[in-house]
């Protein structure tokens, strides 16, 4: 058993593993605290911004987290963030209070971070050119299978409010302990402007060259935000239960598993550029499609699966097409900033999907996200630059 855990496929499911109850615990934590404060009378900006919490944490560690993983190693890195998550899931049970538990999401965030950027760097830095899109795709979709059983345990609140926490927090601590099996490595070392004293070169270096990588994460991350912290008080206002939100949450994850390898092998064959015009295309139409329904739950369940289906793919495609473009001594840099791009982009989702609930009346959410995905295809398609990744 150790000996496969310390080899490159064991360390490689091992890091799968991780990530799939990092987004079990996200995928849980965002509905279920938006659900209790909309049970609680919170108004539905004050939980928009409350679910930024989460989000804050990844951007204000984010500029540190590179020059530690190139001194410290990829396996501290992962130990560091999953120990902090845990810490932090397992206190939310011992006081309720709107600034307490947004103070928690920042640390959790800080933890996410950590394991994101670690774990992401680590497979593809390992991975060889042509292998890429399937390993993103295989580390996505476990993400998507552990974010998409995390709102399944949201209506555990009725059995005691704590149990979802404690769950979470059970399941992180047994994936957290495998990191202890793997053997440590360091990523790659360059020189000139990509030389590690050169942080301000190397990012500026990495936006030059992949900038359009950059925006299926940060559309993602609006649209998985927005969805999962500002949809369910919608949804809720809409006379839609609990338990029916839970389901179309779940199938929107569902449809992103569904099509999360075969379209990271497909843009291994045609190009991430080519695979994400058309997610992008077909979750803006689904999207604003879906806005004509939202009296029946369960056509929303079907469009939310397709959707799910088109877009559940576009970070990790949005990965893949980044390591297409930069130099691999860049990878690192270039992993970060979608860790970043996306980052900001739930930051900006609860926010934005908040004021949008409260000002615009009768006017669908699902437009604003349709309004964002169809941004992005337009930018996506200005791209022109050949990748030069060597």
């Amino acid at each position: 058993m150790k000996q496969f855990l310390q080899s490159d496929s064991g360390r490689f499911w091992v890091l799968v593993a991780i990530i799939s109850i990092s987004g079990f615990s996200q995928g849980m934590l965002l509905p279920l605290i938006a659900v209790i404060f909309e049970q609680d009378g919170v108004s539905s900006t004050l939980n928009g911004l409350s679910a930024t919490g989460l989000y804050i944490g990844t951007l204000v560690i984010a500029p540190f987290m590179e020059p530690q993983l190139r001194r410290f190693g990829y396996k501290p890195i992962i130990l560091f963030g999953g120990g902090l998550v845990i810490f932090s899931l397992l206190l939310f049970p011992l006081w309720k209070s709107v600034l307490f538990w947004f103070v928690l999401r920042i640390l959790i965030g800080v933890g996410d971070q950590a394991l994101h950027f670690s774990t992401q760097t680590w497979i593809i830095s390992t991975s060889k050119q042509h292998r890429i899109g399937r390993n993103i795709a295989i580390y996505g979709m476990s993400f998507s299978v552990g974010f998409g059983a995390g709102p399944l345990f949201v209506p555990l609140i009725n059995f005691h409010e704590a149990l979802p926490f404690i769950i979470s927090g059970v399941l992180c601590l047994i994936a957290w302990s495998l990191i202890f099996f793997l053997r440590n490595d360091f990523p790659e070392v360059s020189s000139g402007v990509h030389s590690t004293s050169n942080v301000a070169g190397r990012f500026k270096a990495t936006l030059i060259i992949a900038w359009a990588a950059f925006l299926p994460p940060l559309g993602y991350g609006f649209l998985e935000a927005s969805l999962n912290a500002i949809y369910p008080v919608y949804a809720l206002r809409q006379a839609i239960p609990v338990g029916m939100v839970s389901i179309m949450l779940a199938a929107f994850s569902a449809g992103a598993i569904a099509t999360q390898l075969p379209l990271g092998v497909l843009s291994d064959r045609i190009g991430r550029k080519r695979v994400l015009v058309i997610a992008l295309t077909g979750g803006a139409l689904l999207f604003a499609g879906a806005s004509f329904f939202e009296t029946n739950a369960w056509v929303l369940i079907g469009f939310f699966t397709v959707a799910g289906m088109f877009v559940g793919s576009t970070f990790s495609l949005g990965i893949a097409y980044m390591s297409d473009l930069v130099p691999k001594e860049l990878l690192p840099t270039g992993n970060l900033l979608c860790g970043i791009a996306f980052s900001i982009g739930s930051l900006s989702g609860p926010i934005f999907g908040g004021l949008f609930v409260e000002v615009a009346g009768d006017t669908s959410v699902l437009l604003l996200l349709a309004a964002v995905l169809l941004a992005i295809f337009f930018l996506v398609l200005l791209k022109k630059e050949k990748p030069v990744r060597a």
